[in-house]
């Protein structure tokens, strides 16, 4: 693989025969991880390697064979990460880098076995996703962001830039919470992958995974009154007689929105709705699908709208639900 797909390498893999780039280049080519996946991947050899120089009295990893690894010294490395608080969910997700660069090194015969395939991955409790209930959903979008908040009557540029605004947050949350996007999804949207008149919109999620999920009637009204807005605001205030931009939701300057303004949007409009600590859009996400069960989607349909490879990753949303019905039981039975 070509180092510049992952370069560059740490410092501590300089002098190293380990096929770090090689495996980093796999994750990114045929795995087809994320860059964001691939690079904790490297900063989990990188420190795995680091803590084993350490432990082993070594200067560099020059010298270093990778069969010199044993259980004990992984053992060492899970202890040591402990001992300095790193949470089991994080420990699990480093084991599990190791694993699979091992078992890449067994594939392609550098070594005969892996330290790592007699250990198991530290359990740790699911946390249960944090959701906004019905009741708040409908506060935001029926009284924070209501669809007929502003009648541009005026066409300065403040009245515009404003409308532009409210209109794109609007349809932002709608978006987020109608069709469960990942905020890396919302970000990289572009025209072409919304279909309005279908109904649906084409997502490349983790993974380069692709997916269609449906978008409802109010998601689709919210975003024909933002491109109207849109337009009318970059023709007149900005001159620009036919913007075409390539993504769906962009600055007042028509570039690209980044994840921070998201976030900051999204904590500024539910901060009236909801007393959740992080009020960010992965709560917009969590909401649409403990909704969509609450209401009796099957969970398969609910896993591939959400773009989940593994089933077991939705079902932490049954949680959820069985709590609702819980509550419910234990508020109508008679012998509850």
């Amino acid at each position: 693989m070509k180092d510049s797909l992952i370069s560059p390498l740490p410092a501590i893999f300089r002098d190293s025969s380990l096929p770090v780039a090689d495996f980093l280049g796999k994750l990114t080519c045929s795995k087809n991880l994320s860059p964001n996946t691939v690079l904790a991947y490297r900063t989990d050899l990188a420190q795995f390697f680091s803590f084993l120089l350490q432990h082993l009295g070594l200067d560099d990893l020059s010298a270093f064979e990778p069969a010199q690894v044993t259980t004990v010294d992984v053992r060492l490395f899970m202890g040591a990460l402990m001992q300095r608080g790193v949470q089991q969910r994080s420990v699990a997700r480093k084991l599990a880098a190791l694993k699979s660069f091992y078992r890449y090194m067994q594939e392609s015969g550098s070594i005969e076995r892996s330290p790592f395939s007699s250990l198991v991955s530290p359990k740790y409790p699911q946390r249960v996703p944090a959701f906004l209930t019905e009741q708040q959903t409908e506060k935001l979008f029926n009284e924070v962001l209501p669809s007929n908040l502003y009648q541009v009557q005026s066409m300065e540029k403040g009245a515009l830039e404003a409308s532009f605004v409210y209109e794109r947050d609007r349809s932002i949350l709608e978006l987020l919470y109608g069709s469960g996007l990942r905020l890396s999804e919302l970000t990289g949207l572009t025209m072409d992958a919304l279909d309005l008149a279908g109904g649906y919109v084409k997502l490349t999620g983790k993974g380069r995974k692709q997916r269609i999920v449906p978008v409802g009637q109010p998601t689709i009204d919210a975003l024909k009154k933002y491109f109207e807005v849109r337009g009318n605001f970059f023709r007149i205030v900005e001159g620009e007689e036919a913007l075409s931009p390539l993504y769906v939701f962009i600055t007042k300057r028509g570039k690209k929105l980044y994840p921070m303004l998201i976030q900051r949007l999204t904590r500024k409009y539910l901060e009236s709705v909801t007393e959740q600590k992080k009020k960010n859009p992965h709560l917009l996400r969590h909401s649409f699908a403990t909704h969509l069960l609450n209401s009796g989607a099957d969970l398969t349909s609910v896993s591939e709208m959400l773009g989940h490879s593994n089933l077991s990753t939705t079902e932490i949303y049954t949680h959820v639900t069985f709590d609702r019905l819980k509550e419910v039981y234990l508020k109508a039975h008679p012998n509850a």
